[in-house]
């Protein structure tokens, strides 16, 4: 712990703690991706129209943003548009939703209300595996 006076030389900015990571999947690919995962559920192929649409971005910037997941290995993709996950990209999406949901669940909790949508989808790329499981942990032993 730190007296609060700055001497901690642990501190980074927002950009600092992302540049030490290095993660090789960025939070708009883990965006990418869990929509890919939600839109595959059924077992079909997504199409980059429609992914598009669900991000709300230009189609041209799906295609590139697929593009790095398919060198990432997460997708593959095929002719006319179609996007596959691949059995990493699977695990990923899966993860990533169940992730989102636990941190939905939990700020719906906290603050009493229904949708906190904005709130999840603005901190869920920075919450570390041992915080989602605590915060799962306690949406448990809450429900019971």
């Amino acid at each position: 712990m730190t007296d609060g006076r700055g001497g901690d030389e642990n501190y980074r900015t927002l950009n600092g703690y992302r540049e030490a990571e290095r993660r090789a999947i960025t939070p708009s690919m883990e965006d990418y991706l869990e929509m890919i995962a939600r839109l595959s559920e059924n077992g079909e192929p997504v199409r980059v129209g429609v992914l598009a649409r669900k991000l709300h971005v230009t189609p041209s910037s799906a295609s590139k943003m697929i593009a790095h997941l398919a060198e990432n290995g997460c997708v593959y993709t095929e002719r006319y548009g179609y996007i596959t996950l691949t059995e990493y990209g699977r695990s990923m999406g899966v993860f990533l939703v169940r992730r989102h949901g636990i941190i939905h669940r939990f700020f719906c909790l906290l603050n009493g209300s229904e949708e906190e949508l904005t709130q999840t989808e603005k901190v869920e790329h920075f919450i570390e595996p041992h915080t989602l499981a605590a915060m799962e942990r306690f949406l448990d032993r809450f429900a019971k």
